[in-house]
């Protein structure tokens, strides 16, 4: 089983609902473990501005499948949410990026690991300093240094705190 890092973000219909999903989907499928998942984070759109707030988290998960695979894999389930691909960073109702899959790197038109933009990104790095400096730490050097350095920090507001030991019951209805 690889260490994976996946975002997740949803900003059309219940929002929470779809990460929700989402997370519910990678989980139950037999090549996917998830492991700890974020805070939940309100945020600003990127690049196409005329949408609406995103929410945003990010999951580490282990697995079996191969990078492509993985791809592959999120895909069917932004699929099965109903996730259109019409207007380029537009809005979505799932969006499932790999921002790390171990310490493999990958460079091919449909797949760049790591993330090309994680870096640049508070609304990725928040989430995953969250997930604890002691497992991010072993893939990205002082991710504090990074996030200090991202220009938009202040449009990332914490949505829903919940406790990682929980997250299968949060995921099953015990959150709130």
């Amino acid at each position: 089983m690889i260490d994976v890092f996946v975002a997740v973000g949803s900003n059309i219909g219940n929002r929470e609902l779809f990460l929700r999903t989402a997370i519910e989907k990678m989980d139950s499928d037999a090549g996917i473990r998830v492991m700890k998942v974020s805070s939940i984070y309100e945020t600003e759109p990127v690049g196409y501005k005329e949408q609406e707030k995103f929410l945003n988290m990010v999951a580490y998960i282990n697995t079996s499948y191969d990078p492509k695979g993985l791809l592959k894999k999120l895909q069917c389930i932004e699929n099965e949410l109903d996730r259109k691909r019409d207007i380029h960073w537009g809005p979505r109702t799932i969006d499932i990026d790999i921002l790390l899959y171990g310490t493999a790197r990958v460079n091919e038109p449909e797949l760049e690991i790591p993330h090309p933009r994680m870096l640049e990104r508070a609304f990725v790095l928040i989430p995953l300093r969250d997930l604890g400096h002691e497992l991010v730490s072993r893939y990205i050097y002082n991710i504090d240094r990074l996030i200090e350095a991202c220009q938009d920090t202040k449009g990332v507001k914490l949505y829903r705190e919940f406790q990682i030991a929980r997250i299968k019951d949060y995921f099953c209805g015990g959150g709130k």
